[in-house]
This record gives C-alpha cells, sequence and structure tokens, in this order.
C-alpha cells in the first residue's frame, strides 16, 4: 500500500492549486501570486534526506524562478505604456519558468539533483502554467518569438542530449526539446497543445517510474537491468514513443503538429522541428541497442508486481497498434 506523508500531500495540493489560479486569473497580479504559490509549494517537496544534492538543486530552482517572476511581475505593471514590448518581455520571463530555449540552462542540473519522482512534477505539473500563460500573450508581435524560441528548444534539446550520459539530464533535454514542439503546438491551436501536453505527461511519467522502480540514473546501469528482458523492453519502447517514432503513442501528437505547420505554409519550422526528432531518436537508438545487445553478469531479484506494471506502460505507448481506430482521431 502506498503510504504519502501528510506533508507531501498539503504541497501537492497546494502546487497543484497555485497552477489552476495562475491559469484561471483574469489579471496577471493573480497569476503572479498563483505561480509563486506553486513555486513556494513545489521546494519543500525538493528537499530529500536521501539526497544530499536536494538542497542545492532546490536553492538553483528557487533563484531561478524568482528571477522569472520578478521580470513577469515588473513587466505586467507596464502593460498599459507599452503594450508589445512588455508582452515580449512577458513571453521571455515564461521561457524561463518553463526551460524553453535559449533560457533553458538551468533545467539539466537541476533535474539531476532531484529524484525521479520529483522530475515527474517538474516536467509536467510545473510547465502547465507558463504554457497556459503564454497563450495570453499570443499576438504578431510576439508570434516572431515564440517561433525562435520552439526552433532553438528542438534543435538545442536534441544536440544537448547526445554527449549526455546521466539519464535525468536525457530527460531534462528531451523535455526541451518537446517544448518546441509544444510552443509551436501552442500557437496554432490550444486543443492540439492540450493533447500533446497530455500524452507528453504520460510518457514522461511513465517512462520516470520504470526508471525509479528499478533505480536507474545513468546509461551503464540499463545493462544491468537482467532479471527481465519485459523491463528492458518496457523502457526502450517508452524512449522510442518520447521521441515521436510511429506508430507509437507519443508520434500522434507530433503527426498533429506537422500536419497543422504544413497547411500554414511554416516549412522552416516544420523542417526544424521534425530534424531535431530524428537527432532525439538518434540518442534514444544508441541507448536502446547497447543495453539490448549488451548483458550484465549482475542478476536482480525478480518482483512480478514491476513486470506487471511493465505490461501496463508498454501496453499504454502501443495503443496506436493495439486500437488502429486511435489513428483516425483529430487532435
Amino acid at each position: 500500500m502506498l503510504l504519502i506523508h501528510p506533508s507531501t500531500l498539503l504541497f501537492l495540493s497546494t502546487l497543484i492549486t497555485g497552477a489552476v489560479i495562475a491559469i484561471s486569473s483574469p489579471s496577471w497580479f493573480i497569476s503572479w501570486v498563483g505561480l509563486e504559490l506553486n513555486l513556494l509549494s513545489f521546494i519543500p517537496l525538493i528537499f530529500s534526506k536521501q539526497n544530499t544534492f536536494s538542497s542545492e538543486a532546490a536553492l538553483k530552482y528557487f533563484l531561478v524562478q524568482a528571477m522569472g517572476s520578478a521580470v513577469l511581475l515588473a513587466s505586467a505593471s507596464t502593460l498599459l505604456i507599452a503594450t508589445d514590448t512588455s508582452k515580449m518581455i512577458i513571453l521571455c520571463a515564461l521561457l524561463l519558468k518553463m526551460g524553453a530555449a535559449p533560457l533553458h540552462f538551468w533545467l539539466p542540473p537541476i533535474m539531476q539533483g532531484i529524484s525521479w519522482p520529483q522530475c515527474i512534477i517538474l516536467m509536467t505539473v510545473q510547465k502547465v502554467a507558463p504554457m497556459a500563460m503564454v497563450t495570453y500573450t499570443l499576438s504578431p508581435s510576439t508570434l516572431t518569438t515564440i517561433t525562435g524560441a520552439s526552433i532553438m528548444s528542438a534543435i538545442l534539446g536534441g544536440i544537448g542530449g547526445l554527449n549526455q550520459t546521466l539519464l535525468r539530464k536525457i530527460m531534462a533535454y528531451s523535455s526541451t526539446s518537446h517544448m518546441g514542439w509544444m510552443l509551436a503546438a501552442i500557437s496554432l491551436n490550444t486543443t492540439i497543445w492540450a493533447n500533446y501536453l497530455l500524452i507528453y505527461s504520460i510518457i514522461s511519467a511513465s517512462l520516470a517510474i520504470m526508471m525509479n522502480q528499478n533505480q536507474l540514473y545513468h546509461i551503464k546501469q540499463l545493462m544491468s537491468v537482467s532479471y527481465s528482458q519485459m523491463n528492458k523492453i518496457s523502457v526502450f519502447l517508452s524512449l522510442f514513443s518520447l521521441g515521436g517514432l510511429p506508430p507509437f503513442l507519443g508520434f500522434l501528437p507530433k503527426l498533429s503538429v506537422i500536419k497543422e505547420l504544413t497547411s500554414q505554409t511554416s516549412i522552416l519550422w516544420v523542417s526544424s522541428l521534425t530534424m531535431s526528432a530524428l537527432i532525439t531518436l538518434f540518442f534514444y537508438t544508441r541507448i536502446s541497442i547497447t543495453s539490448l545487445t549488451l548483458k550484465s553478469p549482475k542478476m536482480t531479484t525478480f518482483s512480478p508486481t514491476h513486470s506487471q506494471s511493465m505490461a501496463v506502460f508498454s501496453l499504454i505507448n502501443l495503443t496506436p497498434i493495439l486500437f488502429p481506430l486511435a489513428l483516425m482521431i483529430q487532435f
């Protein structure tokens, strides 16, 4: 039975409440209050007695998010004086808070210093409020900035993960790469963005849960997962799905973004996103082939519960194959 500490439950509830306040508020000031509530609720969740690096990660996260909040509050107060310039500065502050390039420098070291459950929150819940607030800044003057940030996030996220051997840093750069796709989805349609975020959250959370169950933090440790071939296959199906390889689940939202961008004749934009997806698939495939072909002599105890959860995660990523009608859904 899973037991959650009362303080953890309290901070999780206030964290979600802060995100909801930031999204649904009619004014920038109340949105800022929601973001601060969300920030101050996440800081205690990072601290862990088992992890000596959690204090450093919490301090870094607080400083970066506080700087973004300060810039947002200062620029929101000047909206009546210079609307376009203020919206541009607000957009830059939100890009910093969500970890989009070129303001993504803080995400990999912070994710390296926290545990996998906190990584799930940082990759999914913590990005919802800033991305939803980006939709409030959409205008012809900010579309160029969103396009540039989207292309840079996709390319830098792909290139940054090439020389990484630590799994949490690989997931951080993968998150930055997906931010490029989600920024493109935000500029197109709110429904496309919501579907993309939902599917990305499911895949990344399932992958992080599997990494946490097997205590995987380095590429070399993937070779020691020798007690069940099902575990390895589940991890790599999730990696391929996260990279957007057809016919896995992660391909569907990318297909919808490519379709909409192509219909709007944004050829340079869609070409950059597609090429970056190939880069991320390259290092996912490299990890998978190395781990599947090499087997460590170390053996670990077999857990039927873990095997059942792995099978469930595999079925999630194989949804388009198991249910061909899912391919007909218009995202």
